[in-house]
């Protein structure tokens, strides 16, 4: 066999095509038989030309898996040390470099079988030879051999690490050097054990030298090793980069601003800053390295790509990293990227007119709270660049405001007048992109706005309709957007458009053709919008004509036609309520089938090495013995992921709305819902996480009149409870904890304690890992030596596990004094004075609730809670001395005798919140809510005198109405017991009593007990009355006159 293979192997390698395709066959028909194990070593040792020992050594890696096993002892001998040999002794790199990968094959059943003990020792010996291509080598088959036996180097894992920092420090060799840095890339990758890899951190120095040379030297294939070291770092829970952070953010930094580099090159070092920000940003605060990132990532945004696609351009990808910056480490960027800005937006260089609104876009979610403080000037900068002569700076701008308008609510629509004229008139831009980011900005803006809409429905809706008639299909989409959007805002305003706008979508559900369905999606969604503006009573005989098309949508095979079919479906439920029971049977198994849909993972296999490049990869491996391939990549379809997750939304709303109705489909909706609560992705897991509760009320609706039927309505809520109570332990995402919390508070508000009794022991202990900021959802960064009162308020989640605790009180009143015991210390690590001001107000905020419904058992927090709510009376933040002033006047009432020695403190800070200083009405009425309970309590407490006339000068009270009750019943109640001091406020009285009786928002309880102050004065004064009611309004007068005249 030896002297054919040899010819077939010079065969083909020829150049001429029929020749290596007659020797491959050959080959093929040959290697089924063990003796070509032999045959290929003999060729390995002895052909004369490098390229025919390569061949041999290349197909011998392919068939020795298949035959190893059947080979003799001594033919097994003989493989090992032609190998070794070939690696010590062969003088072509290539040869033996493919000698090395039949090694790492051989080794994979012949070291764990103890086949060959002599392969480690003679590696180490290898690798410190005094000869460089042998030191190479053997770095290169630690690489190749930690894929396949990498346990059987855990004896020797220290060694090895010492051996491998030597090797990257080596004195004499590039080449060693670089073996080093892929040796070191190989062993990260397959080394779990934190300890272990915590080790490598002493490597960085040595690795970022070693890529520096690789990138001098043009090998740029090899210095983005490093980077690939630097993520498995990253992403390791062990505190790993230490100082090392600053020289790894140094050299990526380097690498991103030469233009000089592959784009591949300077996408990955762009990519290990985005990933420090996410994962590591505590680190970058502590070194102060968010600025220099931000002096080279902003002027990134300016640089020109090649390819206007091209999603590893760096201008792209700097605003990946400016994003997660924002968003992870949004105080810190706000004011470098403003700073950015407010220079660029005056270059005489469009890209960097256009870098500054897209810099201004890009933060705008992370940043909002400190955008929302100076959005006159940011949005000064927006709008002058809608105005800006080139195309590409309009564009971002438009897409900016858009970002605005998702990011910046409230604040932002209450600029709608200097704002929409600015859109009206780009809508008219000569340049497509430009009308079509300006559509999305409307969109965007007008979904948030109410009535301010108004005096511009009129313009929008002419624009709108005239561009969905003569418009570019891509146009026609984002103007269906914005329509809906006028419409949610408009509401009733929009019914003199819904016919016209009607008419056009069933133009537009109707479109079969694969370049229309785009389009279909967005007008089955508009009409959705529609239906929810115009109402039931407009829309429900209309609708059998768009309910058919929509159905008849599915059978298009479009993933995002059905995504925005289940969101036409959630809203025509919304709007029908029980009207809605008709279409179940025809739409829920349409539902089922989305949510049922395989998940779409598209796997590449790389099924070849580099052998291939060579054109040795036509030799195929045995097919019953191929080598696992490897994963390349793995990507979702994220159609089919969002279709998944307004499934899941369409089948909770069903539920919520059709009730009782909903009965033959609520078994395999629980059963689907259960299951996405544990789906990979978390927009998939948040709506299973909301439709859970909906089911839960479909079930009680279902069975609370059938005894026999509760065991299962019981089996429905210790599903739905369990699966909460595991989602605020595990669950890694913010906001589906959040809501599984949300969830819980709206349990215990509909059903009551006993509803969740069973489960308080393991509800309390989520709760309490989740204060104490140990739930999985927590643990993104370990790699902090920050202090914690230095992170930033986390509005989505810590609001909602706060919001817990009030709901804990309410559901059990003062039984829950044991549990808040437990729960009291690690919520006050919130309101240390370092932390935000939004953490202090949150726990302020629970506080008073608690004490609300708790009751006494407050009273021993008094001495501990009152000096924080004191502090926070004179907060500069509103929203701060709002909840201190309620949370102090709940204390005051629920506390007792131990808040008694704080009313002098109380009343001198509440004093200023009296005062024309205190711009919020909310605020002041808070205030007067706690004085209100004060009084209550201990009437004895308050200087009356002093106090009455402050408190009656801020009344009728203008935003708080929550606060009605207490306020009005106080005064009530003192006029009736004929207090002297209230007595002397008469004329105030009439006056105040007269405003609340006609105020339309005041509830008739509010007005009767008022009304009986009024006939009490009446009763004492009798006629004296009459020159102060004569001097009052007639609305004003014959209010109080018709309550007088009921007492």
């Amino acid at each position: 066999m030896a002297q054919s293979l040899e010819l077939l192997l010079i065969q083909f390698l020829m150049p001429d095509n029929d020749a290596r395709r007659q020797a491959e066959e050959q080959i093929k028909r040959l290697a089924k038989d063990p003796q070509v194990v032999p045959a290929l070593v003999q060729h390995l040792r002895t052909a004369k030309t490098p390229n025919v020992r390569q061949l041999a050594a290349v197909l011998l890696r392919k068939k020795i898996t298949g035959h190893w096993a059947k080979l003799s002892p001594q033919l097994k001998h003989l493989v090992k040390q032609s190998l070794i040999e070939s690696i010590t002794m062969e003088h072509s790199m290539p040869v033996r470099r493919a000698s090395a990968n039949v090694v790492s094959v051989i080794a994979k059943y012949a070291v764990p079988s103890g086949e060959w003990p002599d392969l480690l020792p003679f590696l180490f010996q290898c690798s410190q030879s005094p000869q460089e291509d042998h030191r190479e080598v053997a770095l290169i088959l630690f690489s190749s051999l930690t894929e396949t036996i990498g346990n059987a180097f855990q004896p020797h894992f220290a060694d090895l690490q010492a051996l491998l920092l030597k090797c990257l420090q080596d004195e004499t060799s590039n080449r060693v050097r670089v073996a080093a840095l892929k040796a070191v890339g190989s062993f990260l990758e397959f080394t779990y054990d934190g300890n272990e890899v915590v080790k490598f951190r002493e490597f960085i120095p040595s690795i970022l030298n070693v890529s520096r040379q690789c990138l001098a030297s043009g090998e740029e294939d090899v210095a983005v090793i490093a980077f690939e070291i630097f993520d498995e770092l990253i992403e390791s829970p062990a505190p790993l980069l230490g100082d090392s952070v600053k020289s790894i953010v140094q050299f990526s930094l380097e690498v991103c601003s030469s233009q000089n580099l592959e784009t591949n090159t300077r996408h990955q070092a762009i990519q290990i800053i985005s990933w420090l920000a996410k994962y590591k940003s505590n680190s970058l605060k502590k070194h102060k390295l968010v600025i220099p990132i931000l002096q080279v990532m902003c002027p990134l945004l300016a640089e020109s790509s090649a390819d206007e696609d091209d999603d590893l351009a760096p201008d792209r990808a700097a605003a990946e990293v400016i994003d997660t910056m924002a968003l992870n480490l949004s105080k810190h960027v706000f004011s470098p990227v403003f700073e950015f800005a407010s220079l660029s937006c005056q270059n005489a260089n469009p890209k960097y007119r256009e870098a500054s609104v897209t810099a201004l876009g890009v933060i705008s979610e992370g940043c909002s709270e400190f955008m929302k403080i100076k959005l006159e000037p940011v949005l000064h900068i927006i709008l002058g660049a809608l105005r800006d002569p080139e195309q590409m700076v309009r564009g971002a701008a438009s897409f900016a405001l858009g970002q605005f308008a998702e990011h910046l609510q409230p604040e932002v629509v209450s600029h709608y007048e200097t704002v929409l004229p600015y859109i009206l008139s780009a809508l008219e831009d000569a340049s497509d992109e430009v009308k079509e980011k300006s559509y999305y900005a409307l969109a965007a803006f007008c979904e948030n706005m109410g009535e301010e809409i108004l005096p511009f429905v009129g313009a929008l809706m002419g624009k709108l309709l005239a561009a969905l008639e003569s418009s570019s299909r891509n146009l026609q989409e984002t103007c269906m957007s914005a329509i809906g959007s006028v419409a949610a805002a408009a509401e009733q305003a929009f019914i003199p458009y819904a016919d016209r706008v009607l008419e056009l979508m069933k133009i537009f559900m109707v479109l079969n053709n694969d370049e229309d369905l785009r389009a279909r999606a967005r007008a089955t969604e508009l009409v959705g919008i529609v239906a929810m503006s115009i109402g039931r009573s407009r829309m429900e005989s209309v609708l059998p004509p768009f309910v058919e098309a929509a159905i008849s949508g599915f059978g298009l095979e479009f993933s995002e036609l059905r995504e925005y079919t289940h969101g036409f479906f959630s809203n025509v439920a919304e709007i029908l309520d029980d009207g809605f029971t008709p279409y179940l049977s025809h739409v829920v198994p349409l539902t089922f089938s989305s949510c049922n849909l395989d998940d779409g993972s598209a796997v590449d296999i790389d099924e070849f090495d580099d052998e291939n490049i060579n054109g040795f990869g036509g030799v195929s491996s045995d097919d019953e013995a191929r080598d696992e391939p490897r994963v390349r990549n793995i990507s979702i379809r994220t159609g089919v992921l969002d279709e998944k997750a307004a499934a899941t939304q369409a089948l909770g709303l069903f539920a919520l709305h059709t009730k009782s109705s909903y009965a033959p489909y609520l078994e395999e909706t629980l059963r689907i819902m259960l299951r996405h609560s544990g789906y990979f992705h978390e927009d998939v897991r948040l709506q299973a996480i909301i439709a859970l509760k909906y089911i839960l009320t479909a079930a009680h609706a279902i069975f609370q009149n059938h005894n026999e039927k509760r065991v299962k309505a019981k089996e429905i809520l210790d599903a739905i409870m369990n699966v909460y109570i595991k989602c605020m332990r595990e669950d890694d995402d913010k906001e589906v904890v959040a809501q599984a919390c949300m969830s819980i508070a709206d349990i215990m508000k509909d059903y009551g304690y006993m509803a969740i009794d069973p489960y308080m022991s393991s509800l309390v202990d989520a709760t309490l890992a989740l204060l104490r900021e140990e739930a999985a959802c927590q643990q993104l960064e370990n790699d902090s030596d920050l202090d914690d009162d230095d992170s930033e308020h986390d509005e989505v989640l810590m609001d909602a596990v706060t919001d817990l605790l009030p709901a804990f009180a309410k559901a059990m009143g003062s039984n829950f004094a044991p549990i808040f015991a437990k729960l009291f210390e690690p919520l006050m690590k919130f309101a240390r004075g370092s932390r935000s001001p939004q953490d202090r107000t949150m726990v302020v905020a629970c506080l008073a609730e608690v004490a609300q419904d708790m009751g006494s058992p407050i009273a021993a927090y008094a001495d501990r809670v009152m000096p924080l709510v004191l502090k926070e009376l004179a907060s500069s933040e509103a929203t701060n001395r709002r909840n201190a002033a309620f949370c102090v006047g709940e204390l005051c009432k629920n506390g007792g005798e131990s808040t008694l020695s704080y009313y002098g403190d109380i009343l001198r800070g509440l004093f200023p919140l009296f005062g024309e200083s205190e711009q919020d009405d909310a605020v002041r009425d808070n205030a007067a809510g706690a004085v209100a309970r004060m009084i209550m309590v201990h009437p004895q407490s308050i200087p009356l005198n002093q106090v009455l006339p402050v408190f009656l000068k801020v009344l009728p009270l203008k935003e708080d109405h929550e606060e009605s009750m207490t306020v009005y019943t106080c005064v009530s109640t003192l006029v009736l017991s004929s207090n002297p001091q209230i007595l002397s406020c008469v004329p105030e009285l009439v006056n105040l009593f007269a405003q609340v009786l006609v105020s339309p928002v005041e509830t008739s309880e509010v007005k009767a007990q008022v009304g009986r102050a009024f006939s009490h004065l009446i009763s004492l004064y009798g006629h004296q009355m009459q020159p102060l009611l004569s001097s009052l309004s007639p609305a004003h007068a014959n209010a109080l006159a018709a309550f007088a005249s009921k007492s």
